[in-house]
């Protein structure tokens, strides 16, 4: 939210302040570590027990549930309300653009910025990548702990198969950089990003080792990787950068902290015990907001738009950041609330 409140003021600009602003993205390689750890860990605790692995049907039916509900009445009120306004080029607001963001396929596509992309929709791009990953797990999975490791539990087979695949990213920007075969939307697909789900994997498959995280050594090296990362050798403030070199750097700084930033939370010590870093972690508002930080991702968009034109009525590229944020933030909340009572899993 931080980071598209700077961009539609217009703060990227402002230097290298600008790109600490834009590099605020960088709570999508968190949510991918995320999903990479809390989505492996199952099938790595079951091939280190010794016991059968997940199952695929009950594992894609819960995957299903948790994201489609809230998704798509996300997707069909952001088509109903800008049926009725006009914010800006709007290309994905089609009956195929409807089916093409209601089947996360909006990627899949030459000429994305032309084709799919709907004005209140465009953080939707990284949901896609999310349920490409879901789709790829299981067999990830049976790569690594069926073919490299032989069914059995090899820690260090499983380590060194995680590296490996980490290779596919950069191999995957050379191919997007140079060369023309793929359609533009290219960048935007799984293999772009694989490097930081493989982070989270590689700290699911460090969990059963007894490898410990602490906050005072991870925490202070993100944030140095990230003030580094917010120079120009990792590109311009944009979701792909155009040069590969600068695509490169940024994929490995995205993964390096976005693993730092999850590894305390997910390696902690033997004795569970809690440090500053879980403690904030664990509050009441961080946990409050964690609840509803899925819904939050999906309606902030349309409501930042709203708030700006309708409510602090800045022209687009101007006014203050913090404003945009915090007022964004008092609207959304709520209705991110509502959403998540009306469409969260009940067990």
């Amino acid at each position: 939210m931080l980071t598209h409140a700077a961009y539609t003021t217009g703060k990227y600009t402002h230097g290298y302040v600008g790109l600490i602003y834009s590099r605020m993205e960088i709570g999508v390689p968190i949510f991918f570590v995320l999903s990479g750890f809390l989505l492996f860990a199952p099938w790595v605790r079951a091939a280190a027990d010794g016991r059968p692995p997940p199952s695929v049907s009950r594992y894609a039916w819960h995957r299903v549930r948790r994201i489609m509900p809230a998704y798509v009445v996300t997707v069909l009120a952001a088509y109903l309300v800008y049926h009725f306004r006009t914010a800006g080029p709007n290309p994905g607001h089609t009956w195929m653009g409807l089916f093409r963001n209601l089947t996360l396929t909006q990627i899949y596509t030459d000429d994305y910025l032309y084709s799919y992309l709907h004005q209140g929709l465009t953080q939707m791009w990284s949901l896609a990548v999310e349920a490409a990953f879901y789709v790829a797990l299981p067999f990830l999975a049976y790569l690594l702990l069926v073919v490299v490791c032989r069914g059995q539990w090899h820690p260090v087979r499983l380590i060194l198969g995680l590296v490996a695949l980490a290779f596919v990213s950069p191999a995957w920007l050379t191919l997007v950089h140079t060369t023309d075969v793929l359609p533009d939307g290219a960048p935007l697909w799984l293999p772009t990003y694989l490097t930081w789900f493989l982070g989270g994997m590689l700290l699911a498959a460090l969990l059963p080792l007894g490898v410990r995280a602490y906050a005072v050594i991870c925490i202070p090296l993100a944030i140095a990787c990230y003030l580094i990362a917010s120079t120009p050798i990792a590109g311009a403030p944009t979701t792909s950068p155009a040069e590969l070199r600068e695509g490169l750097i940024k994929t490995v700084f995205y993964a390096v902290i976005s693993t730092l930033v999850v590894a305390p939370l997910a390696l902690r010590g033997p004795d569970g015990a809690r440090g500053w870093y879980q403690r904030f972690m664990a509050s009441r508002p961080m946990v409050f907001l964690g609840e509803i930080s899925y819904e939050i991702f999906l309606i902030h968009l349309v409501t930042m738009e709203l708030v700006m034109v309708e409510i602090l009525r800045f022209p687009i590229y101007t006014g203050s950041m913090w404003w945009l944020f915090v007022v964004t933030m008092i609207v959304t909340v709520p209705l991110a609330w509502l959403l998540h009572r009306a469409t969260r899993v009940r067990t």
